[in-house]
């Protein structure tokens, strides 16, 4: 009866599959930086994307191209659609949207992956990102007559979407995760294809429900990536010397 009594308690076998699987997925730092030089130049493009974006809307001259978007998008009175839209945006409404980001990153640490429970809360730094952003360009959010909006609990400025650039932040940095970890292949695939669906359909239901612009959609989504891509390169960096992998 006392054979077990002092021992150390082993975590789950698939705990102990993903921490393997994570440390196979472990390279040098230098072969983390040179994967990163690829992802460096799309998040630098991203980034400019972003710059015209911003600059467009700051100057006012998106605003016809805003307003036929959302039209011809809510022209599409599709009960199935209306309802695939609210619920892709559930998530990223309070109080869900503050629960789920530091809930992720509490079980993380739980199953003892520190690390990436660090890192999968910066994800979430896309939040404080997007409210500086809003602060400085105070955009109004749809209001024209010809323009349905669902009530929702919603306010301030609308470049960019809150809701988009904290999915690409948040759930693009959970789905990396589960790339890296998770098997079989087919649990992996799943799990990876429904945040990245998650990600896609966030932003036209932004669209779709009267609260964003195109363009407000358009510059998280290219905000977000580039905030995605420096996390995940960073990670890989740190993840290689805590490590302590010299070659691979």
């Amino acid at each position: 009866m006392l054979k077990g009594i002092g021992r150390k308690s082993q975590p789950p076998e698939v705990v102990q599959t993903a921490r393997r699987q994570a440390d196979v997925a472990t390279v040098s730092e230098r072969a983390a930086l040179a994967r990163g030089r690829g992802g460096l130049a799309v998040a630098l493009l991203a980034l400019a994307g972003f710059a015209a974006l911003f600059t467009l809307v700051r100057t006012k001259r998106s605003a016809a191209a805003d307003v036929a978007i959302t039209m011809r998008l809510q022209r599409r009175k599709w009960p199935w659609l209306a309802r695939v839209m609210h619920l892709a945006s559930w998530p990223g409404f309070p109080p869900q949207s503050r629960i789920i980001p530091a809930v992720i990153p509490a079980v993380i640490w739980t199953l003892g992956f520190r690390l990436e429970a660090f890192f999968q809360l910066l994800g979430w730094g896309t939040s404080g990102l997007s409210f500086c952003i809003k602060s400085i360009m105070n955009r109004e959010r749809p209001n024209q007559p010809e323009i349905a909006v669902a009530v929702a609990r919603i306010g301030g400025s609308s470049f960019p979407s809150g809701h988009t650039i904290n999915y690409v932040g948040v759930y693009g940095f959970l789905a990396y995760l589960v790339h890296t970890w998770v098997r079989p292949a087919a649990a992996r695939r799943a799990i990876v294809g429904l945040l990245l669906t998650m990600i896609a359909l966030v932003g036209p239901s932004r669209i779709y429900l009267g609260h964003h612009w195109a363009t407000d959609v358009s510059a998280s989504y290219l905000l977000g990536t580039s905030y995605l891509i420096g996390l995940t390169s960073l990670y890989r960096r740190v993840k290689a010397r805590a490590a302590g992998v010299s070659h691979r």
